[in-house]
């Protein structure tokens, strides 16, 4: 695996190496299976997979929040290496932002919503980052986890209306064997934490299997009461909304998702699944 810390060096290698499809993985490193397996899904479709490890300023809230990201790049790198990621690109934060740079798109509702209302601003990082790192890297297709469902629709969004020629991609999410999503976030969980965050999951799975589309409110507000009965979580949002939009579901909507987040001791978490 060929490593670049700088944007010169990375387009330089990839002009010369001319491939027909490259396939792009940003990520913010402390890898896990989950990142394995959007690796794995670029390989068996491009010539080249590309894989960003940048811990990205512009969309953390909580400076604390930024300072404590885990960042293991020895452990990152012998993981890439592993699942035959061939390049790695791992630059500083002063190769990706100039001191005072200015960013806003406009994407909508999709801003202000869920994970918008709790963490302002956020989407505007995001998009600043993958928007960089895609003028970077060109790469033909962008491979991206359902676990950040919201986050997916944010950068679909950026990539329509900035027009920009790459292929997006949704991998499912990957699952410890009880149910809990992978986050690099879940190695703060203490083991009472670790038990009191599969809430989370069976709550989704327990929405799904009860859905009925005459009575989304009320099945809300039971989930909500659901996740409140247990120790050491304190929910912050349980939605059904229709997966094209995260608007509330109804019975027009082709794609129904549940997104839940709740702090798990110390610790936040996201979750969702597809309901229809």
């Amino acid at each position: 695996m060929k490593t670049f810390t700088t944007r010169r060096e990375i387009r330089e290698y990839l002009s010369t190496q001319n491939p027909a499809n490259v396939g792009f993985v940003p990520t913010m490193g402390a890898l896990h299976n989950g990142h394995l397996s959007l690796i794995a899904q670029a390989k068996s479709a491009n010539d080249i997979v590309v894989c960003s490890i940048f811990v990205n300023p512009t969309q953390f809230n909580d400076p604390k929040d930024l300072e404590n990201y885990p960042r293991p790049i020895e452990s990152d790198i012998a993981k890439l290496e592993q699942a035959g990621c061939d390049v790695l690109f791992n630059p500083a934060v002063s190769e990706i932002y100039d001191n005072n740079e200015q960013w806003h798109l406009d994407i909508g509702p999709l801003e202000h919503l869920l994970e918008g209302e709790f963490r302002p601003g956020h989407y505007q990082g995001v998009t600043q980052v993958v928007y960089k790192l895609l003028d970077i890297v060109k790469p033909n297709t962008l491979y991206m986890g359902q676990k950040d469902y919201q986050q997916f629709m944010v950068v679909s969004r950026m990539v329509e209306l900035l027009s920009i020629p790459v292929k997006m991609v949704m991998c499912p999410i990957e699952r410890e064997p009880d149910g809990l999503a992978m986050s690099s976030r879940n190695i703060h969980l203490s083991p009472a934490d670790r038990q009191h965050a599969l809430i989370l999951s069976k709550t989704l799975n327990w929405a799904k299997a009860n859905f009925d589309s005459n009575n989304i409110p009320n099945l809300q507000q039971q989930a909500m009461d659901l996740l409140k009965t247990e120790d050491g979580v304190q929910p912050e949002y349980f939605e059904i909304v229709d997966g094209e939009t995260l608007l509330p579901a109804d019975k027009n909507s082709k794609t129904i998702v549940a997104l839940t987040a709740a702090r798990v001791g110390k610790t936040r978490l996201i979750d969702n699944m597809l309901i229809k």
